[in-house]
């Protein structure tokens, strides 16, 4: 068998997988198909900031050995590959190891054939860094794929790979998630392995997992490469068995919250409540027990915590790469609001960090609370569909820190607060605008609980299965 391009873009990693294993492709043959699309789309998209020259060294019989695969060009890096954050201020760094989500991935047989684009060390919900220059979404070239794991989404989205890395400190797999038609999962804190160079990224706000088009892509790489590593801070109670195998039985009757109004007062898109109102119903359909309800917040107390951890990680992070490449932090190597959150975040002292800390153990025991009511919490992913390229300008010189935080989390202002509970979190693409642009729907779940996630997420994905790839392949 030859596997065409139209039958390479309709399997999803497993599907890929399977004819490999069946012997009825090769992987030379897979990944001829995906550095073909790669060299004809990625100028219009602009999703890629490296190919390899051949693909890194994977597991042939892992789960997905021979799926074409990307990482992030963020945390997750390679041995003597480049890893620079999205920043002139790290262009040329290379790494001497693994990271131990890395090794996993080629331990599931992952096949990298290069890193996709980041926008500045992660902290934007686009992917549009001077580094490297705006990422386009697949679904309208003029529209952002999100951030910060845009490249990836827009790779997956594109049909170029079947599924990419991912990693997400405020929403950064489920908003290009939302933004491309994918499914992204947010794991819990301490699911996935984040070292050995950090033992919590953004103070155990970010955590590292992919972006897949199918839920059972998900699964299967949850079962690859959860679990904690060698000096890891704390390990993660285990699953109740292989999410691949828990996806097959629907859960029990869920009690399911639906809120639609952001915590912060922010407009949302009707087109967003309107999908989130479908999930409602289709969730009721299967049997679920929908409430309207909300856990309480105090927007203002969790925006100042949220802020302050991440302009006192921006200032540190900064610090770490400038001593390692000999560069200064400045306007000429770092955009105008990661300079301006670098240097507001040096101000940040004890007292001020210490009560964002308490902050958090504040909000995720209120939380935690609500989850006792509630299964799950069903709301729009984003307040508004993926915007046109240039709205969210991370090199806009007249913001603030402060500004630049609530400018993010305008557009996203329903993800960051699973970020600082630590909950798992997962974005569907169960709804479209009238222009037929993705418009991704949030289901969160108590603290461990991925599994109830995927469950509801396999029941509606075989209830109201979406369109898993973008059109633009078919311009090759």
């Amino acid at each position: 068998m030859t596997l065409s391009r139209a039958e390479y873009v309709a399997l999803d990693g497993l599907g890929v997988a399977d004819l490999i294993r069946r012997r009825e492709v090769t992987g030379d043959e897979v990944y001829a198909r995906a550095i073909e699309l790669a060299t004809a789309l990625n100028p219009k998209l602009n999703a890629f900031v490296e190919l390899f020259e051949q693909p890194l060294a994977y597991n042939p019989d892992g789960p997905f050995g021979g799926v074409p695969f990307a990482i992030k060009d963020l945390i997750c890096h390679a041995e003597g590959r480049l890893n620079e954050n999205g920043s002139r201020l790290s262009a040329g760094t290379r790494c001497t190891h693994d990271t131990d989500l890395m090794r996993r991935f080629r331990v599931a047989g992952c096949m990298t054939i290069g890193r996709t684009t980041a926008p500045e060390f992660g902290y934007c919900a686009t992917t549009e860094s001077v580094f490297s220059g705006p990422t386009r979404n697949p679904w309208d070239l003029s529209r952002m794929p999100g951030g910060s794991s845009g490249g990836s989404g827009a790779a997956v989205a594109a049909g170029i790979v079947p599924l990419a890395h991912g990693n997400d400190g405020g929403g950064s797999i489920r908003i290009p998630a939302a933004c491309n038609g994918l499914v992204g999962l947010k794991t819990s804190r301490g699911r996935v392995p984040i070292g050995p160079d950090i033992g919590e990224a953004v103070n155990g706000l970010a955590i590292e997992f992919g972006i897949t088009r199918t839920v059972r892509d998900c699964a299967a790489l949850l079962d690859a490469v959860h679990g904690a590593a060698l000096g890891d801070p704390y390990s993660i109670a285990p699953p109740p068995g292989r999410y691949s195998d828990l996806i097959r039985t629907p859960p029990s009757p869920l009690r399911v919250a639906i809120m639609t109004k952001a915590w912060s007062g922010v407009p949302v898109d009707p087109v967003m409540t309107e999908g989130a109102e479908t999930a409602a119903r289709l969730c009721e359909g299967l049997g679920h027990e929908v409430t309207e309800a909300a856990p309480p917040l105090d927007a203002e107390l969790f925006m100042t915590a949220t802020h302050t951890i991440w302009i006192s990680c921006v200032h540190h992070l900064v610090n770490s790469v400038a001593a390692s490449t000999g560069r200064q932090p400045s306007a000429d190597t770092l955009e105008a609001t990661t300079l301006t959150c670098f240097l507001e975040g040096a101000k940040v002292n004890a007292d001020q960090l210490q009560a964002a800390f308490d902050a958090v153990n504040q909000i995720t025991r209120s939380f935690a609370r609500f989850f006792t009511d509630y299964d799950v919490l069903l709301t729009p992913t984003l307040a508004r569909p993926a915007l046109l390229l240039g709205t969210l300008n991370a090199n806009n010189g007249t913001l603030d820190a402060r500004g630049w935080t609530e400018q993010i989390f305008a557009f996203a202002p329903f993800t960051p607060q699973f970020n600082m509970t630590g909950q798992p979190a997962i974005s569907l693409p169960l709804h479209r605008t009238a222009e037929l642009l993705p418009v991704g729907v949030q289901f969160a779940a108590r603290y461990g609980q991925e599994h109830t996630l995927l469950q509801l997420a396999a029941q509606l994905e075989a209830v109201a299965p979406w369109p898993r790839l973008a059109p633009l392949w078919q311009q090759v």
